[in-house]
């Protein structure tokens, strides 16, 4: 269900860089969440709970510091039952292909949730931004872990298919730490 942040009334997606890992004493793909992480996702939960936005979907980086993350924020949250895809693709994705993931979503999706790494989550937010928020300034200084932005895309966009550059209003952007 998509909860208004006072924005149009079209979809809205959340993109969000996983939250702090340990170090690299494993596999990439086999990282944890640090402590710190750990409070950082839930922060981050309490942060979309104040908000009032709750997704209808979410695609999470099957990389366990993402999956992790994800959990984390769901759980302080409240979202019990949004459905989640762990995805492989997403995990090594650039920009592009991320991008044509997120355009794969089902029009029944009203709000995404992306949890993925970086570069590529900072990218994808950068472009589609459209430059018209007040908040697209702080969000260019950087993203860092569990940095979430949240986009309001057109109401005349009806599919994820349609979602192009610049496409979205930086509803909210939130750099959580717990």
């Amino acid at each position: 269900m998509q909860q208004s942040l006072g924005g149009p009334a079209g979809l809205r997606l959340a993109i969000m860089r996983h939250a702090k890992a340990e170090g690299y004493d494993k596999p990439d793909l086999q990282r944890a969440l640090a402590d710190r992480g750990v409070r950082d996702s839930e922060a981050a939960g309490q942060w979309f709970a104040e908000l009032g936005l709750v997704p209808d979907g979410a695609l999470v980086s099957a990389a366990v510091r993402t999956r992790e993350t994800w959990h984390g924020v769901a759980s302080a949250a409240g979202w019990t039952g949004v459905p989640a895809i762990f995805s492989e693709p997403l995990y090594g994705a650039g920009p592009e292909s991320a991008l044509d993931l997120i355009r794969e979503t089902p029009s029944s999706v009203r709000c995404l949730v992306v949890v993925g790494h970086n570069p590529t989550m900072a990218y994808i937010a950068s472009i589609l931004d459209d430059g018209s928020s007040d908040l697209s300034n702080e969000m260019a200084t950087g993203f860092p872990t569990s940095a979430v932005a949240v986009f309001d895309l057109p109401a005349d966009l009806s599919t994820w298919a349609e979602l192009d550059q610049a496409s979205g209003v930086l509803a909210a952007y939130h750099v959580p730490r717990g």
